[in-house]
């Protein structure tokens, strides 16, 4: 790797160097000690992560004479598995509760200030107050017959009691499974019965914007679907009554009438009342689970990620030092939704493991007005800020305007998470924003890795717009041809990693052969991530886009296979083919084929009834923009669908190639002249 500078880049690709004014104090000062730590971290990894571990408290050390990271990736030379300090002892919430509280002094310290979808609700939570309530949440779960191993499934918005029903489990050594309060309640079903979660926690309803959910109803939808598969496991649904104690309206006694089983049902303030407020951690193994986290799958099955307590804990504790360059007096905002792993990596473990002052936001950027995470900014002195290029790509629709009336000084490092962000978003982020002077994060990493992997860092990097830049510490990327061959230098392909670092997930819940299929049969010896990515000749990584059936939403995947069988479970539907089309402000948005049944019309009466029913069976974030009528569709002669065609015509591209393995080349005509111009 090389320093850019302008001797070795083309002048028509402009790099920002890192801000003088971090470096003074910033945990990696410049790029020569990035190369050092680096180095370290892949040479000498017993004594990189050693000293990691030591900033922690283990109940017993690792097993002697066992090397600290033991792998194997190549499936020809048996069961792929990771293993990371095997033998020692810990608990994750005593890591980042107690530890906190005991050992460094921060029990009047500000864990959170939550802010309600409205600005009147807000609520300052100090650490010494966090771990109280989440010793009665845990005793209330052991109460519940809730033991170590045991799966507990999490259903809730951006509350305080979701990061305490994630840490409670954590403490007695129960597995979360956290669902996205945007799913509906087939999702909320089918993570259900796969995770076997024998207690279900939700709440009464929320606010989104003006808009108001019926979390308790959808989830009571959720728990009818398992029974009537003849497996529903939940014991005990325990519900917040968030809105019922957080709304000024004076509706919450007539707007949310849901039916109550008071076999099952128990609110969660009730549940608490009384019960005390210490409680003894389990002691787990490095290697015990930690929480399932199910992302979508090619296959159209979502896959149960499964992380480990003791790697995630230090991998999401480094990252979050390192890539945000966090200190004492930092006040650090992700606006991401902890349903999704940024949440879980950035908004709850890494943060609370660092002892920092975070937002826990429960709104939209645009409620109650286009100015709201300005706002939130200057209200708490926000220094470290991290989000979406889709919510920069929104509120850039309004301009500089909204952020003129708010004071951003504050601001030192921004950062960006989901999908790769474009150069127009990323200078006015970087310009508007952060005033010219804030480094960039662009963050690169998935559910699967636990955390960031290729990252600049805020004093050491110099920034290209829209480049991920350099692999963190531990991680050794490369990229492979579809040959299978490792290419050097500047490259274009498949990215790929030769070697675990500890936060990388270890297995498919109940499914090791779907894990292995997935991520380390096409490339032997390699962790596969699904994307494509280009090394230029600096040695800066540019993720391109997934390889595989995957679109990736908002920031968001979502697998084409789920919305096609979501779309072809319409009656009037014979098949249906997914591909994306770029998207100003979500990336890439849901562009859909439909063949219909015989004589069967194409109306808008249709169209709106597949769009509701793909909400009801993913969710809101997988409604299509486009749907078109395909008489038919592109196919090979063993019937295989072209979607390199069906993307070209979404995307009105007349330059197609070679179209000869077509079984009929004429109805891509047909498909041209009834493409959608405008979103369904």
């Amino acid at each position: 790797m090389v320093v850019p500078g302008p001797d070795h880049i083309e002048e028509r690709e402009r790099v920002y160097p890192p801000p003088e004014e971090l470096k003074a104090d910033a945990h990696v000062p410049d790029f020569s000690s990035y190369l050092a730590l680096y180095k370290k971290s892949i040479e000498e990894p017993e004594e990189f992560w050693g000293n990691v571990a030591d900033e922690f408290y283990w109940d017993s050390r690792p097993t002697a004479g066992h090397p600290i990271l033991q792998y194997n990736f190549d499936v020809t030379k048996g069961n792929v598995f990771v293993k990371f300090m095997e033998g020692a002892k810990t608990n994750l919430c005593y890591n980042v509760l107690d530890r906190n509280v005991l050992e460094r002094n921060f029990g009047d310290r500000v864990a959170y200030h939550w802010e309600g979808n409205s600005a009147d609700h807000q609520q300052d939570i100090t650490y010494s107050q966090l771990l109280k309530h989440v010793c009665r949440c845990a005793n209330v779960l052991r109460l519940m017959g809730v033991k170590k191993g045991d799966r507990v499934a999490i259903y809730l918005p951006m509350v305080p009691e979701l990061v305490c029903s994630m840490l409670a489990c954590a403490r007695i050594g129960a597995v979360h499974s956290v669902v996205f309060a945007g799913f509906s309640a087939d999702s909320l079903c089918e993570r259900i019965l796969d995770a076997q979660c024998s207690v279900l926690v939700t709440a009464d309803g929320v606010y989104r914007g003006d808009k108001l959910i019926n979390l308790k109803q959808i989830a009571n939808e959720a728990l009818e679907r398992c029974r009537e598969k003849g497996s529903s496991t939940v014991q005990k649904c325990v519900v917040v009554r968030h809105y019922a104690l957080r709304t000024n309206t004076g509706e919450a006694s007539n707007k949310l009438q849901t039916p109550w089983d008071a076999a099952v049902d128990v609110w969660w303030d009730e549940a608490l009342d009384g019960v005390c407020d210490e409680c003894e951690p389990e002691w787990l193994e490095a290697e015990d689970p930690l929480f399932i986290l199910y992302t979508s799958g090619s296959t159209g099955k979502p896959k149960g990620v499964v992380h480990t307590v003791a790697g995630y804990m230090l991998y999401t504790a480094l990252t979050f030092k390192y890539v945000f360059d966090y200190h004492f007096d930092d006040v650090y905002w992700c606006t991401a939704d902890i349903g999704w792993i940024t949440g879980h990596s950035y908004i709850t473990y890494g943060p609370l493991a660092n002892g920092a002052t975070s937002v826990l936001f429960e709104g939209i950027p645009v409620y109650p007005h286009v100015g709201r995470f300005w706002e939130v900014i200057e209200k708490y002195r926000v220094s470290k800020f991290y989000t979406a290029p889709t919510a920069i790509r929104l509120l850039m629709k309004y301009g500089r305007e909204p952020l003129l009336k708010y004071d951003l000084s504050s601001l030192r490092v921004l950062g960006t998470v989901g999908e790769p962000i474009n150069p127009e978003a990323w200078h006015w982020y970087h310009e508007v924003v952060g005033q010219g002077r804030c480094p960039i994060v662009d963050t690169f990493w998935q559910t699967e890795t636990g955390g960031h992997v290729l990252t600049p860092l805020p004093a050491a990097t110099a920034l290209k717009p829209g480049s991920a830049t350099l692999p963190f510490f531990g991680v050794q990327p490369s990229i492979m041809s579809e040959l299978g061959e490792e290419l050097e230098g500047e490259a274009e392909g498949y990215l790929v990693f030769r070697s675990p670092w500890p936060g990388i997930m270890r297995t498919v819940y109940g499914n090791q052969e779907r894990f292995e299929t997935t991520y380390f049969k096409k490339f032997p010896g390699f962790y596969v991530t699904g994307d494509g990515c280009r090394r230029d000749k600096d040695g800066y990584y540019w993720i391109t886009g997934r390889i595989d059936d995957m679109l990736n939403v908002s920031g968001h995947l979502l697998s084409t296979a789920e919305v096609e069988s979501a779309l072809t479970e319409h009656d009037s539907v014979a098949e249906a083919a997914v591909v994306s089309r770029p998207h100003a402000v979500k990336g890439e948005c849901l562009y859909c084929f439909i063949t219909l049944k015989d004589s069967t019309e194409f109306t808008h009466t249709l169209k709106d009834e597949l769009k509701k029913q793909v909400r009801e069976k993913i969710g809101p974030i997988a409604t299509p923009d486009f749907i078109q009528n395909a008489p038919g569709l592109p196919k090979t002669r063993s019937g295989k669908i072209m979607r390199r065609v069906l993307r070209q015509i979404a995307r009105n591209e007349k330059d197609l190639g070679d179209l000869s393995t077509l079984a009929d080349p004429k109805v891509v005509e047909v498909l041209f002249s009834q493409r959608c111009e405008a979103a369904a």
